[in-house]
């Protein structure tokens, strides 16, 4: 079975540490320590958003998504298309 799964990918660790996060409806990988922290402060902050909405990932529509990241301070491509949702 398929789910949607917010992915966070941090590129500017340089102590030699993997880290891993695998959380409710997300994945996180890589990063600094701190930057991996972040990642995963608006991860949570994400969820929170959508448990007060009563809603699954998979039932978001593109603009309740968007919604939910800008109010969070999830980065999203500027060239996303609503199409893919």
């Amino acid at each position: 079975m398929d789910r949607s799964i917010l992915l966070g990918l941090g590129f500017d660790s340089k102590d030699g540490h993997r880290r891993i996060t695998l959380g409710e409806n997300f994945r996180l990988y890589g990063g600094s320590k701190q930057t991996h922290h972040m990642m995963q402060e608006k991860c949570i902050k994400f969820n929170e958003r959508l448990k007060k909405r009563g809603k699954s990932l998979d039932e978001l529509g593109a603009d309740e998504f968007l919604d939910i990241a800008h109010k969070t301070g999830l980065k999203v491509p500027k060239k996303i298309s609503k199409k893919r949702f």
